[in-house]
C-alpha cells in the first residue's frame, strides 16, 4: 500500500525524479515523457468518465485508469525482465486481450464505417476522443523510449489496443454511430 505523508520531496528540485528500482532520471528524458504521456490519457479519461452516467460503462473507464497507473509504474522500473511479480507491476497479455474482447463486443453493434468520422459528436463521445488521442500520443512517446530502451512488449500493445477500444467507445457513445460526423474531404475549398 502506498503511504504519502508529503506531497512535496524537494528530491525533484534538480531536474531529475525518482525510478522504482532507485535511479534517477531527468524530467526530460524519454521515459519520463512517456510516464507523462500515460498520465495525461489517465486524465483524459477521468474527464471522459465523469460525462457518462454511472454504470459498466464508467467503471470501464476507471478499470482503464487503474491500468494506465500500472503502465505508469512498468516504465518507471527500468530493465529487460518484464515479469509481473509482487512487488513488480508489468502489464501482460490478458490486459490486451481483454481489451480486445470489449472492442469486439462493442463493435457487434456498430454499422461498418464508409468515412473517417471527425472526433465529435455527442459531448461523451467527444471527451472520448480527447482520451483516445492522448492515448495515442503516449504511444508515440512509449515507441520513442522503446526505439532507445527496453521497453514492455505487453505495455506497448495495450496502449496500442487502448486507443482502438477509445474510438469504439466514441462511436457507440455517439448511438452506436449515427452520431457520428463524417468527415468530407475537402468540404471547405
Amino acid at each position: 500500500m502506498v503511504k504519502l505523508n508529503h506531497i512535496y520531496t524537494r528530491t525533484g528540485d534538480n531536474g531529475t525524479t525518482g525510478l522504482v528500482d532507485g535511479s534517477r532520471a531527468a524530467k526530460h528524458a524519454l521515459r519520463i515523457e512517456a510516464i507523462g504521456a500515460v498520465d495525461e490519457a489517465n486524465s483524459a479519461l477521468g474527464l471522459a468518465a465523469c460525462a457518462l452516467p454511472e454504470g459498466e460503462r464508467r467503471a470501464a473507464l476507471t478499470r482503464l485508469q487503474n491500468d494506465l497507473f500500472d503502465l505508469g509504474a512498468d516504465l518507471a522500473t527500468p530493465g529487460e525482465d518484464f515479469t509481473p511479480g509482487p512487488m513488480t507491476l508489468r502489464l501482460t497479455p490478458a490486459q490486451t486481450a481483454r481489451l480486445e474482447g470489449q472492442i469486439d463486443a462493442l463493435n457487434e453493434h456498430l454499422a461498418p464505417l464508409t468515412s473517417f468520422i471527425l472526433p465529435g459528436g455527442s459531448e461523451q463521445a467527444a471527451r472520448v476522443h480527447v482520451a483516445r488521442a492522448a492515448a495515442r500520443l503516449a504511444e508515440r512517446r512509449m515507441t520513442a523510449l522503446a526505439a532507445a530502451e527496453p521497453v514492455n512488449p505487453a505495455a506497448l500493445s495495450y496502449i496500442n489496443r487502448l486507443s482502438d477500444y477509445l474510438f469504439v467507445l466514441a462511436r457507440t457513445l455517439n448511438a452506436n454511430g449515427a452520431g457520428d460526423v463524417l468527415w468530407v474531404p475537402g468540404a471547405n475549398r
